[in-house]
């Protein structure tokens, strides 16, 4: 049965994965799982270093805090069965198990793109209005955004897992891809998709075209904001601390708008897989590199850190 036990004869799909090569399934296995395993590490790693340094507690590295939380969630809700269908010849995924799938990626990959959004904000109150930032960005706004952040995404996931899984399946059960994704599944349905496709069509554009055009915004008065500085090291400095996330956000918002705002009709199948890999799995094992690499604050509390612990 499917998702209340009337509106499907479908029980399980099958995942075509990557490829369906085996020599390049046994050659992805022990990649994919490196990948899984670095994500992991050091997104905890980064979240326990945050925790435990107090001169890390200020919003920025909250923010970091829960983007690394939201990574580590993102890359387990696909990597794990991924990576365990490259050794096995049933590809199957149960109707159930399909849902929770997308609703946790879903859940994740729109809590990325808010974040991202409310981290550009962070930047610009700090570059833009530095004599401020203590009172806007209080600690309490801080935990608030988060929630917001996390509630609004829930919500968004939820309606489009409902209006998916709420059609009705009557076969082909096969999905041209390795993770369960709307616009794969919607096409299978033998029920009349139009509203569902259209659900998901202006969600996509709320949270990801509008999380794209929040961050943007707030670049573009950070420019300014430097522009406007007399000092040519501050605004070094200033730019300095807007690397490491515009890179972040250029990575994400490039492959998820490259594989979700196209028409289906231009769509490589082969291109598209490629792209879906970045940002729930490439992208989060990234994200602790990309943020740490030319972050002073970051390498000395690493130094800190590991002083403490060989002392």
């Amino acid at each position: 049965m499917g998702w209340n036990g009337n509106h499907s004869s479908v029980t399980m799909f099958i995942l075509l994965g990557l490829s369906d090569d085996k020599e390049l399934q046994i050659i992805f296995f022990p990649i994919f799982l490196g990948i899984y395993l670095v994500t992991l590490i050091w997104n905890i790693g980064l979240i326990i270093l945050i925790r435990i340094d107090s001169h890390l507690h200020t919003p920025m590295y909250f923010f970091l805090t829960f983007l690394s939380l939201i990574d580590i969630c993102f890359s387990s809700s696909i990597s794990p069965k991924m990576i365990s269908d490259f050794l096995k010849c049933d590809k199957t995924i149960s109707f159930i198990a399909c849902a929770v799938q997308y609703f946790v990626a879903a859940w994740m990959g729109i809590s990325e793109c808010c974040l991202l959004a409310v981290m550009a904000i962070d930047r610009y109150v700090a570059i833009g209005k530095p004599l401020q930032y203590s009172v806007i960005i209080s600690p309490g706004v801080c935990r608030r955004m988060v929630a917001g952040v996390y509630s609004t995404a829930f919500l968004s996931s939820l309606a489009q897992t409902i209006c998916c899984f709420n059609l009705y399946y009557c076969g082909p059960n096969v999905i041209q891809h390795f993770f369960c994704d709307l616009p794969k599944i919607i096409p299978l349905s033998c029920s009349n998709f139009f509203i569902s496709e259209l659900i998901l069509l202006l969600e996509a554009l709320f949270f990801v075209f509008g999380s794209f055009l929040v961050t943007l915004l707030s670049y573009s008065f950070i420019v300014i904001a430097i522009f406007k500085m007399s000092s040519g090291k501050a605004s070094i400095k200033a730019f300095n601390t807007c690397v490491s996330h515009l890179a972040a956000v250029t990575l994400f918002f490039g492959t998820a708008l490259s594989v979700y705002m196209r028409p289906n009709s231009t769509q490589s199948l082969k291109q598209d897989k490629v792209l879906s890999l970045f940002y729930p799995i490439i992208i989060p094992m990234l994200n602790p590199l990309i943020y740490s690499l030319r972050n002073k604050d970051i390498k000395e509390a690493l130094k800190r850190a590991i002083k403490r612990v060989t002392q």
